[in-house]
């Protein structure tokens, strides 16, 4: 399957989950034929109920719902909440989740995408897991995210997509094997330019880095990119900095309020590099960071569940919406300034405290580090898709009788 640029999409952002949760909900409940859904956390709290009780209406009034679930994002959801969903005919697929030492050595290796494609018509891609602390209610610890719903032509990519990964689950029983697919509408929805990229452990390694570095070099007026986890390698790197020295203005917004501490220190190792051949620094400090999103001059944009960090950049398996539209551009633009303008500290150059000596001596190792470390990373163990169907991890549930009950 080509990654490729399609057009006549219509494309809209959605921020956090106030904006993300209901769009979803309401296209999961108008499906007439199949919802696909990947994400890599969901969890039993209010969101993951009302996803549970969606998708279980859905499966009930006949529609074919595949669901899957990242083994290590999302471990600790009951038997009863996925029995429930299996028992109305959700058919729940979980990536990776084989226990033991050797379960260990592909921990870094996830399922990190989060994309819904439902009735082959609407998509929504981009960074927001399902769960409560996508809500401004939860608290301080609230995320700050992004997603699109996505219509037109792009979408029957996303589909092939989406309905490919589901059919390498292992189909061991007569219940889980799938229908014919839903049909796919590839009608014209809009005049936005759109590619679906993805990052895997296959053919597909470095494709959302290689468009991110593209737009960065061929970038004229502004770059602004968005990241909760930034620690890219040595030649994007290189890349930003030349841009900024060419006259184009580059602002970073990474993490100010981290919901883990050190991935603003590993960011902020990079500060004084950056910040030396004048890329600007903001960062975020109303609550924790977690989009993955960027614009760059008038027309490029990317919204996705990809950070800018080894484990997504060189293990994780990810997905990019990339985006060609002005009007997109200009509302993403509008956003991402407001967060600079309102919420975010500046980073001085000559605020860093910092012994010139250590600066020296960790630029040259992470020069080093950053120049080698999508081989080095490329070590640990790769593997493929392997997704397991749910019912077979719980043992309580009555398969003979669910084989029975879907044939009727």
């Amino acid at each position: 399957m080509k990654q490729r640029w399609i057009s006549g999409n219509s494309i809209e952002l959605l921020e956090n989950g106030e904006e993300f949760f209901p769009r979803v909900f309401e296209a999961i409940a108008a499906a007439r034929n199949e919802v696909l859904l990947e994400t890599f956390i969901l969890f039993d709290d209010k969101v993951g109920r009302g996803l549970h009780a969606a998708l279980v209406k859905a499966a009930q009034r006949g529609v074919q719902v595949d669901m899957t679930i990242d083994g290590w994002g999302s471990p600790d959801l009951s038997e009863e909440f996925l029995s429930t969903l299996i028992a109305a005919g959700v058919r729940v697929h979980v990536f990776d989740p084989a226990p033991g030492i050797f379960h260990r050595l592909r921990l870094f290796r996830r399922l990190h995408r989060k994309l819904i494609v439902i009735d082959g018509e609407v998509a929504f891609v981009g960074g927001i897991n399902f769960s409560a602390d996508h809500l401004a209610d939860f608290g301080p610890e609230a995320k700050q995210d992004y997603s699109v719903e996505v219509h037109g032509p792009i979408v029957e990519h996303m589909h092939n997509f989406a309905l490919a990964a589901v059919r390498k689950t292992k189909e061991r029983r007569r219940w889980f094997r799938r229908q014919a697919a839903a049909p796919v509408s590839s009608a014209t929805a809009g005049d936005a330019l759109a590619a679906f990229v993805w990052r895997d452990n296959d053919r597909n390694t470095t494709d959302i880095e290689r468009h991110y570095r593209m737009a960065i070099r061929l970038a004229r007026q502004r770059v602004t990119i968005a990241n909760a986890y930034f620690f890219p390698g040595y030649a994007f790197l290189k890349d930003l900095r030349k841009a900024s020295r060419r006259g184009v203005q580059v602002s970073l917004i990474l993490q100010g309020n981290p919901d883990m501490p050190i991935v603003q220190t590993a960011a902020s190792m990079l500060y004084h590099y950056l910040l030396s051949a004048g890329v600007q620094i903001y960062e975020y400090c109303d609550r924790p960071l977690h989009g993955k999103v960027a614009i760059v001059d008038d027309e490029w944009a990317t919204v996705g569940s990809s950070n800018l960090d080894p484990l997504s950049l060189s293990l994780n398996l990810e997905a990019n919406l990339m985006i060609r539209d002005r009007g997109f551009n200009a509302h993403l633009a509008e956003k991402l300034q407001r967060l600079m303008d309102e919420s975010c500290k500046k980073i001085d150059i000559h605020d860093l405290k910092e012994s010139s000596w250590w600066r020296l001596m960790r630029s040259f190792v992470l020069f080093h580090f950053l120049r080698r470390y999508p081989a080095w990373i490329g070590w640990l163990p790769a593997h493929q898709q392997r997704v397991t169907p749910a019912q077979e991890m719980l043992p309580n549930i009555d398969l003979e009788k669910m084989d029975g009950e879907a044939c009727r």
